[in-house]
């Protein structure tokens, strides 16, 4: 079981030590002494439960909490305010910004204990709960919902920050060929083959693979140029055709393989193109959904090129108007 994260935040050392002492035994304790200092700690490695004192110098624990509701990341992870002050309008503002409870100064230890192991208790099913409903049943991959999210966050992140994003969206060709020769099951036992062979062929943390839909994949890679989106397809292409699925009723190979569209938002490289993966041009649109349709389009033209290979569409060059969708 993964060990409980806490952030103990107050302005007051005393204070820190005395919570600190009744929760060494819940998990790995940290602290910090401001709201800005909370923040800090926060956005580099979320705690699974954070302890904040409502009245601070500088900022207040009311604005941090309201910054945190404001981060699609951090605003699930459950606040707890503790405070002197006792009325009731202090408690009901703290719950109006999202805070999951309300401690009053001085601390009772058993008090203290009973709500920190609820929240982390609530925290850990919820965890759970979220993670089964971000799943794809079949082959254990993050599902749509879970890559919408993704995409989400990493498109407002590469605009912020001025990093490139890429995407491939993957297609088991002639799949319904496979489960008329074969049968469904072995079409079930297909996708979660080719699934892992794309798991394995994505080494970086930040690397998300899905199940789109069907026999449709899609894999995300932030902060990755065109000709790194380019290198991972190629490692794709080569990872399905290396598992050597049977497929014999395939007008294309003897075994499974996929067909890759490439799309990238880069607005720092070249288009590079290679004899695997060519260029088909692009749209100007900064959207993510432009993002997609052009990994859809690039698909399209992969097909048309005879599948089994890769083929790269992205923002900003000509012959937009000659893309056609699937």
């Amino acid at each position: 079981m993964a060990i409980n994260r806490l952030l103990v935040v107050d302005d007051d050392p005393g204070m820190i030590q005395v919570m600190g002492r009744i929760l060494s035994g819940l998990g790995q304790l940290s602290f910090a002494t401001s709201g800005a200092a909370a923040l800090k700690q926060v956005n580099e490695r979320p705690p699974d439960l954070i302890l904040l004192d409502t009245e601070m110098p500088g900022m207040s624990g009311y604005q941090v909490c309201e910054q945190l509701a404001a981060e699609p990341r951090l605003r699930d992870i459950p606040v707890i305010f503790v405070t002197a002050h006792k009325g009731a309008e202090f408690e009901l503002r703290g719950l109006e910004l999202g805070a999951v409870d309300f401690i009053a100064k001085p601390i009772s230890e058993p008090l203290l204990l009973a709500r920190v192991r609820t929240q982390l208790r609530i925290k850990r099913l919820t965890d759970e709960l979220r993670h089964i409903a971000t799943i794809d049943v079949l082959t254990d991959l993050a599902n749509r919902r879970r890559f919408d999210e993704v995409l989400a966050v990493e498109w407002k992140r590469g605009l912020r920050n001025g990093d490139s994003l890429s995407l491939l969206m993957v297609d088991v060709d002639h799949f319904k060929l496979f489960n008329d020769r074969y049968g469904h099951p072995a079409g079930d036992a297909c996708l979660r083959t080719v699934g892992q062979a794309l798991a394995e062929a994505c080494r970086r943390p930040g690397d998300l693979v899905a199940r789109y839909g069907g026999e449709e994949f899609v894999v995300l890679l932030p902060q990755t140029s065109c000709p790194g989106a380019e290198q991972v397809a190629r490692r794709v292409l080569e990872a399905v055709s290396s598992v050597r699925i049977p497929h014999q009723a395939s007008p294309t190979a003897d075994h499974v393989t996929v067909s890759i569209g490439i799309s990238s938002h880069d607005e720092q490289s070249a288009v590079r193109t290679t004899p695997v993966l060519a260029d088909v041009g692009g749209i100007s649109t900064r959207t993510q959904s432009e993002l997609l349709l052009c990994a859809d389009h690039a698909l399209y033209a992969a097909k048309a090129a005879g599948r089994a290979c890769a083929r790269t569409l992205r923002f900003g060059e000509p012959h937009a108007a000659s893309a056609s969708s699937k």
